[in-house]
Formats: structure tokens, sequence, C-alpha cells
């Protein structure tokens, strides 16, 4: 624009270019408020974040708390306390960088209708030059922050090489180059910090608080979910023999099988034969002896439970079956196992070698009742005490001992049963329930109450409610709030039973 030659007119323009320049520099107050708002946000996630992370970190401390989980928990837990005290160190740093950045914007408190409140220059766009900046007069802290960045995303990738493995590619933190307008390179400090608002710039840091607690979460989630996905490396080899029976007469076929297993001490195995939990020895096999009773052919459940080498868990049921001959007296058979359960009717069959009119049966610590062979036993003792049949026919008088056990408590599950569920799938259910698992006799329970919690991603504070009965209704408007990152707790579980009201264990829900 050329000057007028007349000296107001001329005086006019250069104020015109002047005002130009000034509104250049302005930043409006509409830009301000949306890095303000932008900022807040990430400051809530944050915030749920920190919260998942903490469930996390507690499931993990439960399960290395756990002998069927401590060995496989303990080294995963370290890594994830690495992790955790990398992104403490690294959420402290740039915590104090906007506490810097805003000093170097003139904080001060002020006192507002009687509140205490923060004031800065919001819009000072020499601030973050000069705080980040390396230039004269400039801290440097641009420098530092990406070298403490990359420091971060190394140390992370290295605390296992699975972890660089399954996150290198996608790992949260990247201080990558950035490509300025004009197709050339910026530095770190250039594209992030020079001439930027201070409001501008702690939106900044919020977003790498932001991407240190993602990748916190990453690598937090992954090492708690390699407790139950341990690779099993089977080391050990023995001969395994069964038998169809061991009491034939002539003529009778016998059936004896034999072969070779593979055992891990990884793959832990939890043998229970006859009902009992049996000792695992160090070639991976149990070993059970019991005094035979009754008569006639009988089978005795084996169960075995042990890790697959794709870490999953897999349970195999065997009946061991042999024969007891019956030496010309009385025998008593129970239909489901050598036990009775306290508070349900246990079915026995009592055999007589002469007539019910010459037979008596009575019992110790219960009740039997019925006619003729079939009976049904009551026991009233408590667990761990013993129960004696005595049958006497023909002035002959047997007896038969018996083991008392309490019902095993149900397992509480809602939809799946999964502790690590879509949220999707988690908002659709309407009930909840409580399960017998392996158990031979056909008992139902119901869910009396529950104390919920709902913690992690959209619950900013621990939400608590109260359930009655299995409906899940009376807890929807929490259940809808919920999505992935949230973690449901149901804890002090009360269901009712034949056996009457007891307390079974809580579940922690996670969603993704």
């Amino acid at each position: 624009m050329a000057l007028p030659k007349e000296p107001r007119q001329k005086m006019i323009n250069l104020m015109y270019l002047v005002l130009t320049a000034l509104l250049a520099l302005n930043v409006s107050s509409e830009i301000l408020n949306a890095f303000k708002v932008v900022d807040k946000s990430l400051v809530t996630s944050n915030d749920n974040l920190s919260s998942a992370n903490t469930t996390l970190y507690t499931s993990l401390k439960a399960k290395l708390a756990d002998p069927m989980t401590a060995e496989k928990a303990k080294p995963w837990y370290e890594k994830a306390e690495q992790a955790k005290k990398l992104a403490t160190e690294m959420d402290g740093f740039l915590n104090q960088l906007k506490t810097d950045l805003k000093n170097e914007s003139g904080f001060k408190i002020v006192d507002i209708d009687g509140k205490k409140v923060e004031e800065f220059k919001e819009d000072d766009l020499e601030a973050a030059t000069r705080l980040f900046g390396d230039g004269d007069g400039g801290k440097k802290k641009g420098k530092e922050l990406e070298q403490k960045l990359k420091d971060f995303r190394e140390a992370m990738l290295n605390i296992d090489p699975s972890i660089r493995k399954e996150f290198e590619l996608t790992f949260p933190v990247d201080i990558s180059k950035t490509i300025g307008q004009d197709g050339k390179e910026k530095d770190f400090t250039t594209a992030y910090f020079h001439m930027t608002p201070s409001v501008a710039a702690l939106t900044l840091l919020s977003k790498f608080q932001n991407n240190v607690k993602n990748a916190e979460n990453l690598v937090v989630t992954y090492c708690h979910n390699q407790v139950g996905a341990v690779k099993v490396v089977y080391d050990q080899f023995a001969a395994l023999v069964g038998q169809s029976s061991n009491y034939v007469m002539p003529g009778e076929e016998v059936e004896i099988t034999a072969g070779v297993g593979a055992y891990s001490k990884a793959a832990q195995p939890q043998i229970s034969i006859g009902g009992s939990s049996a000792a695992v020895g160090p070639d991976g096999r149990a070993s059970y002896k019991f005094n035979a009773s009754g008569s006639g052919s009988r089978s005795v459940p084996v169960n075995v439970t042990y890790t697959k080498p794709d870490g999953t868990k897999e349970t195999k049921t065997f009946d061991v079956k042999y024969t007891v001959g019956t030496p010309g007296g009385a025998a008593v058979m129970p239909d489901k196992m050598n036990v009775f359960y306290i508070g349900v009717d246990n079915p026995v069959t009592i055999g007589s070698p002469t007539g019910w009119d010459k037979t008596t049966v009575s019992i110790t610590n219960g009740t039997i009742s019925g006619q003729g062979s079939n009976r049904i036993v009551k026991p009233a003792a408590m667990p761990g005490q013993k129960s004696v049949i005595t049958v006497v026919a023909d002035k002959k008088s047997s007896t038969f001992e018996f083991r008392l056990k309490p019902i095993p408590s149900p397992i509480f599950k809602v939809g799946s049963g999964k502790v690590r569920m879509p949220s999707i799938e988690f908002k659709s259910q309407t009930a909840c329930r409580a399960e017998l698992e392996n158990f031979d006799f056909d008992i139902r329970y119901n869910v009396v109450s529950a104390t919920v919690y709902f913690s992690g991603a959209n619950f900013p504070n621990v939400k608590t409610a109260s359930l009655q009965g299995n409906n899940l209704a009376p807890i929807s408007s929490f259940i809808s709030m919920c999505g992935p990152g949230s973690v449901i707790t149901f804890d002090n579980i009360k269901v009712q039973g034949p056996d009457g009201t007891r307390t079974i264990d809580g579940k922690s829900i996670a969603l993704y």
C-alpha cells in the first residue's frame, strides 16, 4: 500500500497498520475457551484411566495372594509395578511443567466473591517460548521433555520382550517429527511450544499425560492377562495304567489301558478323587487309598484340571470302576458317592441277604427314611464328622462308615460368567445367578442380596448400590452408565439354598 503525501493521511494509515498487527497477535476468547474445554476433557479422561489402572493393580495383588495363581502372578505383578513407577514419574514431571508454565504466565491467586481462584495470562504467547525454547533466555524444557518422553517409551517397551513385540508399533507415546505448512520438518519444541498461548501449551501437556496413562493401562492390562495365559512346557513324563475292574470271575473280560502322559510343573494340575482333593506328586500323579465298602459294581469319580499349552484351563472327568463282592452279609451303597452331604437328601441302596422283616437299619449323626432297599439319609452333624449306618440282618450286624461334607459354595455369575466382558454384553444382562459347578446333586441357589460397586471409566467417584434378589433392574441406572474401562464389583453376596443362607465369594467384572 503506497503512503499518501498528505501528513494527516499518512498518520491514519500507519495507525491502521499497527492496529492490524495487534489484532493478529491477539488470540480470540473463543479459541482460548476451546482449549480450556479440551483440557478439561483430557483431565477427566486421565482421572478415569487412573481409576481403571488402580483396579488392575488391585486385581493383580489379589492374584499374587492367591496360592492358585501366586507363582504365575509374581513376575507379571513385578513388571506391572515397573510400569506404574515409570508412569508416575513421567506424570509428576508433566505436572511440574504445568506449574512452571503458569508461573511464567504471571500466576497468582485472586479473591473473587470470597473464593480463591487461580489466575494467569492464558493468551500469553511468550511464556511457553521462554520455558521450553532453547534460544536466548530460554529454559530449554522442550528438549528435556522430548528426551524424557523418548526414555519413557523405551523403558516401558523394555519391561519385557513380549511387551515390545505387542505394542512397539501402536504405543501411545510416540515423538515423531512434525511437518510444517511449508513441508519442512520442525523440531519438537518449535512444533509444540513456539509462540503458543499458555492455555494451549497446558492442553498439550495434558495430552501427553493422557498418552502416558494410556500407555500404562495397555502395559498393565497385558501383564494382568498373562497371569491366565502362561505358556506351559511339558517336560516330565510318566506311564499311566487303568483297569476296568479288580474283581472278576472266570471267563469275564478284563480291559487294561496303558499310555504315556506328559506333565509340566507349570500346568499345576488340581486333582480330586471321590469328591476329595488329592495331593499331586512330583510326577504329576495323585494317589488315593480307601477301604472298599458296599457290594457290586462301583465307580470312583476322578476330576483332573490342568493348564494346556495355550494357557487355557481344561477339566477331564473319569470313572474308575471296581467291584466289591458280597460275603453273604448286608451292604449299603450310596447312589452318588461315598460321602453324605449336609442339608440335602442323600439316596442310598441297602442290600440284605434276608427278608426285610428280619432286617433293621439305623444311623448315627442323622436320620434315615424309606422302606426296603431304597433309603434317604439326612445328616445332622457338622462337616468333618462321620455317620455310621448299621444293618442287622439275620442277627448279624454290619456297619458302614461315611464322611460328612457341606455342599460346596456356588459361583456368582453374570452373563457368561467371565471376569473380562465386552461392555455391550454386560449392559444387556437383566439378571445374575449362583451356580454349583461339577456337583452331582441337582441343587439350585438363589441370590438373596449383594453390594455392588461401580468404578473406573464413567465413574470418577466409586458408586455403591444394593441388590436384592437375582434381578439387576434396581441397578440398571448405573449399568447404563458403564462402558469400556468400567469395573463392576459384586461383594457381600448372600445366597439361599437347601442348606440355608450363606455368603459366597464376590466377583469383579472389567469391561472392555
